[in-house]
């Protein structure tokens, strides 16, 4: 492709050169008349001389020999070894005694699959979807995160107070046994396949009893913000193969689908979700106590669904799928 910048195109190549060879123009004088060096008039007179009118396009600046290139069998090892054991560049680098930077551009030019796009057990791409509407697929999940003591855990304020800390406020509560402990949080989430839209209750377990309820609520959230769910994706916990749970699917009129065990990938948007809701609020700060950090959190959801930006939604917040949804502008 010639230079934007260039003085000549090909047609005006093919002229000078013609001037040159067939009229038997100077060069100074073609070079003057087409606005060149000499030596750029010479260049292209000397091409139309020995090749014709077809060498007036630019040539490839591909190197005839590349001395420094990695070997095709050392190409081909970096590859057998990426589709049999899935690993990065700096691994296989390590194990052939390469640059990792070497072997990231070898994947790159025959265009493998980053390890993120593939699934971990069988090495395939991840076949990502998205349904058309919202409420076609509403993914649930459960997150347990532990409680945080009074005066703040160890992140706050290192592992000798925070465990200090920990002692003191496990004995203010209690197990049904009388064993005191500190406990743990259970956070309920669904999450819209379309509009990525979520809803979550911070709940002191994963019974059924729990789940069923967390779920009418749920199903509640959705119907006000006018989503009519259809379909919902959990795991094979036990509150979810429960006769109580079926028993809720079946009067809302929802078809309920489980993952295959072992594959999280299936159930891949509330978990994404449970790494989000982790990063941005659980430990986003050093909370001093348990009740402060779920204070934090209906702010941190309620931004989540008007106002975060989403790399899956173009940048836009989930409220941008769901029409008229209440509190979008505040």
């Amino acid at each position: 492709m010639t230079h934007r910048n260039a003085p000549l195109t090909e047609l005006g190549r093919l002229r000078l050169a013609r001037c040159v060879i067939d009229d038997g123009w100077p060069l100074r004088r073609a070079a003057e008349r087409f606005q060149v060096s000499p030596t750029t008039a010479a260049r292209w007179a000397n091409r139309y001389r020995h090749h014709g009118a077809a060498a007036m396009s630019d040539l490839s600046s591909r190197p005839h020999h590349s001395p420094t290139k990695t070997p095709t069998r050392t190409e081909r090892r970096i590859i057998k070894i990426r589709v049999q054991r899935r690993w990065g560049p700096a691994r296989i680098a390590y194990l052939l005694g390469l640059h990792p930077s070497t072997v990231h551009r070898v994947l790159t030019r025959y265009k493998l699959a980053r390890l993120a796009w593939l699934d971990r057990t069988t090495g395939t791409p991840i076949r990502r979807y998205e349904h058309d509407h919202p409420g076609d697929l509403v993914h649930v999940d459960i997150k347990k995160l532990g409680n945080i003591p009074d005066g703040g855990g160890a992140r706050a304020v290192g592992q000798k107070l925070g465990r200090t800390n920990r002692t003191r406020t496990a004995g203010k509560t209690l197990d049904s046994r009388g064993h005191s402990h500190l406990g743990y949080s259970y956070l309920h989430n669904a999450i819209d396949d379309h509009s990525r839209l979520a809803y979550t209750e911070i709940l002191p377990n994963e019974r059924k009893e729990t789940a069923a309820g967390f779920w009418q609520r749920a199903q509640k959230f959705f119907s006000t913000n006018g989503i009519t769910v259809k379909r919902v994706l959990t795991d094979n916990g036990p509150c979810y193969r429960s006769r109580l749970w079926a028993q809720t699917m079946t009067a809302a009129s929802i078809t309920h689908k489980r993952t295959r065990p072992y594959r999280p990938q299936t159930n891949g948007k509330v978990e994404r979700f449970n790494r989000t809701l982790v990063d941005e609020w659980a430990y986003a700060r050093a909370y001093r106590s348990e009740t402060e950090r779920r204070a934090a959190f209906t702010e941190w959801l309620h931004t989540y669904n008007h106002h975060r930006a989403h790399t899956a939604l173009g940048g836009r917040p989930p409220a941008s799928r769901v029409p008229n949804l209440s509190g979008q502008h505040t």
